[in-house]
């Protein structure tokens, strides 16, 4: 398995050579460094530890953890069943990628706040007359007839977005400079950093 982090740039789209035309999200890809790498002997399961993005500011503890490596901002975890190949210090590149992989992305989604039901569950509302001023947009009777108290898991208004999402089968376009270009789109605002796996 095959596995990076990388920052979201923009969409874009790319010709394909019989004229089609592909909507892809350009990555920045790496380049990452191993910062640890677990195994069954010492913590149980098989693991690697990288690091993404330098940054000027850390924690004492995180110094520590990282004492002869870069100040790396982001620290994220993967599974992996093979960790013999990898070790403290080696870099991962967007090269380590081909046209064609098949990739699992996770991130985080936009945040949009409370938002009500017609937004957020897609109710579609009431009608805008007979008798219903100002209930347009509003979610109507919701609690149950013979328990007269409202189910848990009820669709209503509340937070919505902020979540961490997987988007799965996202085919890699294109591979240059350290960008992906992979089909479709992402989780997430730009700039937002995301964890990249081959199926």
């Amino acid at each position: 398995m095959k596995f990076i982090l990388a920052k979201k740039i923009e969409m874009s789209q790319v010709f394909r050579p019989d004229g089609t035309v592909v909507p892809v999200t350009l990555l920045q890809a790496g380049p990452c460094i191993v910062t640890q790498v677990k195994d069954d002997a010492t913590d149980g399961y098989t693991a690697v530890q990288v690091g993404f993005l330098e940054t000027k500011h850390m924690t004492k503890p995180q110094e520590g953890h990282l004492k002869d490596l870069p100040k790396l901002r982001m620290l994220r975890e993967f599974r992996v069943d093979d960790v013999a190949s990898m070790k403290r210090g080696d870099t991962i590149a967007a090269s380590a990628f081909a046209v064609g992989d098949i990739l699992d992305v996770t991130g985080t989604s936009k945040g949009k706040g409370f938002q009500g039901v017609v937004k957020r569950h897609h109710f579609h509302g009431h009608p805008k007359t007979h008798g219903h001023k100002d209930q347009e947009r509003m979610p109507g009777s919701s609690g149950a007839g013979g328990l007269q108290h409202v189910l848990k898991g009820t669709r209503k208004p509340g937070h919505m977005g902020g979540d961490t999402v997987t988007v799965k089968n996202l085919e890699v376009i294109e591979v240059r400079d350290g960008v992906l270009a992979v089909k479709g789109a992402v989780p997430g605002a730009r700039n937002t950093v995301l964890e990249l796996r081959t199926v």
